[in-house]
């Protein structure tokens, strides 16, 4: 989703978040200073190679770093092994994985595109879980295949790849992160 080349153009749920969500969590908390209260601060969303580590599948690889690419509107950075690990025949400094780290007008808009088109594309959805919370007010979860973006023609995928989602909020308790993500539309399960 291409943004528009306008220089007064802001994202939708940055928007709601300025004129609807943070006066209501100003108000319950009884703050006055908008930095004290809940706020997104990036989105960091991540896929695995899988096999392709050990078995030197570059298209694999490459397709992988598209995706996410195409997904994010980002270039991913590739991830690198910490340490070897004999089990899985990993040797240290071989690519694990790709990541993004959205902020700004990039984390809301994925935000929305998460909330609104990918997460009601997914099969027999009951919502996500709300159990996902780190304990410091941060928010997981995973997805299971990448097709669920519009982004992605699923017919051309000759792997299909799950994907992690980290949602950091700062200034928040578990309680109240799952507050400001149920305020942003985020279909938890009930």
């Amino acid at each position: 989703m291409e943004r528009p080349n306008t220089a007064n153009y802001s994202p939708r749920l940055r928007d709601r978040y300025n004129t609807q969500i943070l006066p209501e969590l100003l108000k319950a908390a009884g703050h006055e200073n908008r930095l004290a209260v809940p706020r997104l601060e990036k989105l960091i969303v991540s896929m695995g190679f899988g096999r392709a580590a050990t078995q030197g599948e570059k298209g694999r690889v490459d397709e992988v770093t598209q995706h996410l690419a195409q997904i994010t509107g980002q270039k991913p950075v590739v991830t690198l092994a910490k340490k070897s690990v004999a089990a899985f025949k990993l040797r240290e400094g071989m690519k694990v994985g790709a990541k993004v780290t959205l902020r700004g007008d990039r984390m809301f808009e994925f935000l929305d595109r998460l909330i609104t088109v990918a997460l009601p594309r997914v099969r027999d959805f009951r919502g996500v879980s709300n159990k996902g919370f780190d304990g410091h007010g941060n928010y997981n979860m995973g997805v299971t295949e990448q097709t669920i973006f519009p982004e992605i023609q699923a017919d051309k995928v000759q792997y299909a790849q799950g994907m992690n989602i980290t949602i950091v909020v700062k200034n928040a308790t578990d309680e109240q992160s799952l507050d400001l993500l149920r305020r942003f539309g985020v279909p938890f399960r009930t």
